[in-house]
């Protein structure tokens, strides 16, 4: 099992800059792709970012293709979203994704990212 843990979520201004980080423990070797999510209240988990660590090739929705950055530090273990020019619709619980074919999908907590002026 690998046990991901998501820091660096608060509060921000609309136009405003956050940045996530999710640190991995346990399995982390077995880990193939990183990904980030985020659910909104009253809507469904959403896809917002990947890594693949094979290549480092990465991926993201076209909702957030410009204005985030995702990177990982895999000496590390840890997993970074850089979030630029925020809106009040990326406003929700950011979560984080270790999958792995020997250890499955294993998500973090989430960490609560607040628009608000």
């Amino acid at each position: 099992q690998v046990q991901p843990v998501e820091s660096g979520g608060g509060l921000v201004q609309p136009g405003g800059s956050l940045s996530l980080s999710c640190s991995a423990s346990g399995r982390t070797s077995s880990i193939t792709y990183m990904y980030w999510y985020r659910q909104a209240p009253g809507k469904g988990r959403e896809y917002v970012a990947e890594f693949r660590r094979g290549d480092g090739h990465v991926d993201y929705a076209d909702s957030v293709k410009g204005w985030f950055t995702i990177s990982e530090d895999i000496a590390k273990d840890t997993l970074y979203l850089q979030m630029n020019n925020l809106k009040p619709d990326d406003a929700a619980v950011y979560y984080c994704n270790a999958d792995g074919l020997r250890t499955g999908s294993c998500w973090g907590r989430g960490t609560q990212v607040t628009v608000s002026s």
